[in-house]
């Protein structure tokens, strides 16, 4: 089971590409929702409102994934998908490109528009800062007073990422655990006599 996925954590440096007098600045951006890659468009096109496209792709979640690519006038697919294409090729998630074009007055055709537009995104790829994180489960873990050793015990044993304590009347304790073992530390937390545990959404 795959329990890991690549993002980036920062924008990337701004990159160019040139051919025939158009220039091609590609931008790398981490989101991870639909609203926040709305922002970063709305920031490059305030930044470059003399360009003529502002093409983009963008891809979100952690194992099922959404996307989206936008042509943004050009010829159809001869940007937003050779965009997206160097997403799925860097293999990145939870991340926004953005490739802004000013025309040179030298018509590139599809195939240099596919071109321009993948080295662009593939430029602005590979400045960018990739990383690796896990894909995690949270557990609501709850007890009383009396099963606090019992419980944090496991939590150590196990080495279990707490999230949150809430020890209040009674006692609730929010664990993350990799996508793999959450299986096996459900089980270990369900068999324990007073403990109850239950699984949140992400």
């Amino acid at each position: 089971m795959k329990d890991t996925y690549k993002t980036i954590t920062t924008a990337s440096p701004e990159v160019l590409f040139k051919d025939r007098n158009s220039k091609f600045f590609g931008y790398a951006f981490p989101v991870k929702t639909e609203e926040e890659a709305n922002i970063q468009l709305e920031g490059l096109k305030t930044k470059h409102h003399k360009a003529r496209h502002w093409c983009y792709a963008w891809q979100l979640g952690k194992s099922d994934f959404q996307y989206r690519a936008n042509d943004d006038g050009e010829p159809s697919n001869s940007a937003g998908m050779p965009i997206y294409g160097q997403i799925q090729s860097f293999e990145v998630t939870n991340i926004l490109v953005v490739v802004v074009r000013y025309f040179g007055g030298v018509k590139l055709g599809v195939g240099g528009l596919i071109n321009a537009y993948k080295t662009a995104a593939q430029m602005a790829l590979e400045e960018a800062n990739l990383v690796t994180r896990t894909i995690d489960e949270v557990f609501e873990i709850s007890f009383d007073y009396p099963e606090m050793n019992i419980v944090m015990r496991l939590i150590k044993e196990n080495n279990l990422n707490i999230i949150e304590q809430k020890l209040e009347l009674d006692c609730k304790i929010y664990i993350s655990v990799r996508k793999k073992e959450a299986d096996q530390i459900f089980e270990k937390f369900d068999s324990t006599y007073k403990v109850e545990i239950k699984r949140l959404k992400e």
